[in-house]
């Protein structure tokens, strides 16, 4: 089934949606981001990966400061409409730390 912007339900977790980066070949999660409306019609417009920065609250690409890109293959839209998976071909690690994944530390 096609979705579009207007079917994502931005209003549930006060405008933003969580997003799944996942690498489009390998299947690994890269990392967990948050996207509102604006950043994702960037994100299909551009065809590289926008979110919503929380912490700097504002807009950002990834890679924009490191060089790290990811261009989107594909979007994916859940059921209910409140969450969002990137599949990305990355150009570099996802992770700020320079690890390749986000995910890479065990919980004890």
């Amino acid at each position: 089934m096609e979705k579009s912007i207007h079917d994502i339900d931005f209003e549930k977790s006060d405008s933003l949606v969580p997003v799944i980066v996942q690498d489009a070949n390998t299947k690994d999660v890269l990392t967990l981001a948050y996207a509102n409306k604006e950043s994702l019609e960037l994100a299909k417009k551009t065809g590289n990966s926008w979110f919503w920065s929380r912490s700097r609250n504002k807009l950002w690409m990834k890679g924009e400061e490191s060089g790290n890109t990811q261009k989107i293959k594909e979007i994916l839209v859940d059921c209910d409409s409140d969450a969002i998976i990137y599949l990305v071909e990355p150009s570099g690690p996802a992770c700020h730390t320079g690890e390749k994944v986000c995910f890479h530390n065990n919980l004890k």
